[in-house]
């Protein structure tokens, strides 16, 4: 049976932040973002929804049409200038400003993300906790995956961890030169997906 996707607008914020915030709050990085669980527990979501707001004003989000699945895309252009110097600045300041790891990992990121090739950018995937491993992830992905070998665009993400990263394998994604050692922290994998004939 099929996953029906939609996409995601305004009305969806809350959900998809929800979604994204239930997912991640135990994820490799965000426990290296949010060290303390508390703290974690309280501004995580806060992080979620200001990624939301980004892509749902410049990217596009799909859901699953149940709401336990959504996928944070961005459409990177070949031509598309460096990353907005201030923008982690802007991005800590506003949800943890005395949390340097909140502008640190948007800036070791932006660093890692290839340029001069137009791509589809996976920013975030999320399903629920009680629907993860029931391929709501795949279905997400692989729809845009299909559009991305009809169009010959390549797909670009950055796995944050070792069971996603194998997620991301099986769907044709490849190591881009070499993990991303976050500061005492966990390893993230950029890969690359070219399109298939």
């Amino acid at each position: 049976m099929g996953v029906a996707i939609r996409t995601a607008g305004e009305a969806d914020r809350e959900l998809v932040v929800r979604l994204l915030d239930a997912a991640f709050q135990d994820d490799p990085v965000s426990g290296w973002v949010f060290p303390g669980e508390e703290h974690r527990r309280t501004t995580h979501p806060l992080l979620m929804a200001a990624f939301t707001d980004i892509v749902l004003t410049v990217g596009r989000i799909d859901v699953t049409e149940d709401g336990t699945a959504c996928a944070l895309w961005m459409s990177v252009p070949a031509d598309a200038h460096d990353q907005d110097d201030e923008g982690p600045a802007r991005l800590r300041e506003a949800i943890d400003p005395e949390n340097e790891r909140v502008e640190l990992i948007g800036r070791l990121t932006a660093r890692i993300h290839p340029v001069g090739r137009a791509h589809e950018y996976l920013w975030m995937i999320a399903a629920a906790p009680e629907h993860q491993g029931e391929g709501l992830g795949t279905a997400l992905i692989a729809s845009v995956l299909d559009r991305c070998d009809r169009e010959g665009l390549p797909a670009y993400l950055e796995a944050s961890s070792a069971r996603s990263r194998k997620l991301y394998e099986r769907l044709g994604f490849e190591l881009l030169d070499r993990p991303l050692d976050l500061p005492d922290g966990p390893q993230m994998w950029p890969m690359w997906r070219e399109p298939r004939g």
